[in-house]
């Protein structure tokens, strides 16, 4: 895109919000790992034209999902307006036709076109204090969740565990898809006097993972299947959470080797504590958030 003043001033903010400490050796691991986020929301390599777009000038809030707007206007308020996006708000899980700014995308294929940005973070990006050690929390699974007749992943779970002695299950939402498994809502407070709390995939990402993983509790889920900014696909199997097979059949033989293995959980819940550190730094979540919108336009024709 064309080279403009405020353009200067949008490279130079980002370079002043980012520790200097970072540029004082090209190999500084901390400055790798930021160009690696980066280029991991945005991989884009070649140059693209927009067949249709909205100018930044145009980009109005909707009725709904304002808060996907107020996210995404957050960074495209310091580029010059007549530059064009795409952006589809809400629970995507597939991939556009054409480079566009999204909440979520697909994990696995050819996802380039997908640009993730961090949109609706006061829903997905809750962080907790866990005061409660993991020795002082039950032996068991804790699960509350929305369950509709378009989530089969949660009703096949729910209908091999709700009546399991290690599992506490319950549904959430109305109308149910069966009331045998109306519960009422828990707390996270409640949610963290359990050693295990099942992280299941909604219509996209499951929405709790997050806050699971800056807790003392451990997050419990097969593989996911799709991402946010939270990077759910780089996340490892038995290191930053308990992975059950996909039609968890395993969940009990996990849920009593972490029970009868604590230095092994304990483990996991600090590496999964590790990584939810990178995303509690505010100054260079944005300035990754530039980044991203800068080679957006940067690869623009």
């Amino acid at each position: 895109m064309r080279f403009t003043k405020l353009r200067y001033y949008v490279k130079n903010t980002i370079l002043d919000i980012i520790p200097r400490v970072l540029f004082q050796n090209k190999k500084n691991t901390s400055a790798v790992i930021i160009q690696d986020r980066l280029d991991y929301y945005n991989k884009l390599k070649s140059t693209y034209v927009l067949s249709l777009g909205t100018s930044i000038d145009e980009f109005r809030k909707p009725k709904k999902l304002k808060t996907y707007y107020f996210d995404l206007i957050e960074t495209l308020r310091f580029y010059p307006k007549e530059n064009k996006i795409n952006y589809e708000f809400g629970d995507v899980v597939t991939i556009p036709s054409e480079p566009t700014f999204v909440k979520s995308r697909p994990i696995h294929g050819a996802n380039e076109n997908s640009v993730l940005l961090k949109l609706n973070k006061v829903r997905h990006f809750k962080f907790v204090k866990d005061r409660l050690k993991f020795d002082d929390k039950k032996d068991l699974l804790i699960g509350r969740a929305k369950i509709f007749a378009y989530h089969p992943h949660r009703i096949d779970f729910y209908e091999k565990y709700f009546h399991h002695p290690m599992c506490n299950l319950g549904a959430v939402n109305s109308p149910k898809v069966t009331q045998e498994w109306d519960r009422p809502k828990l707390s996270i407070k409640e949610h963290l006097k359990y050693k295990f709390i099942l992280s299941l995939e909604g219509n996209d990402v499951a929405t709790n993972l997050k806050w699971i993983m800056s807790s003392n509790s451990i997050a419990v889920m097969p593989m996911p299947k799709y991402e946010t900014w939270f990077m759910e696909g780089t996340l490892l199997p038995n290191y930053h959470f308990i992975c059950i097979k996909d039609d968890y059949s395993d969940l009990e033989e996990q849920l009593t080797y972490y029970i009868n293995n604590k230095k092994e959980a304990l483990k996991i819940i600090e590496n999964a504590n590790k990584y939810v550190k990178q995303f509690r730094n505010r100054k260079l979540e944005k300035a990754i958030a530039f980044g991203v919108a800068d080679k957006y336009f940067d690869l623009q024709k």
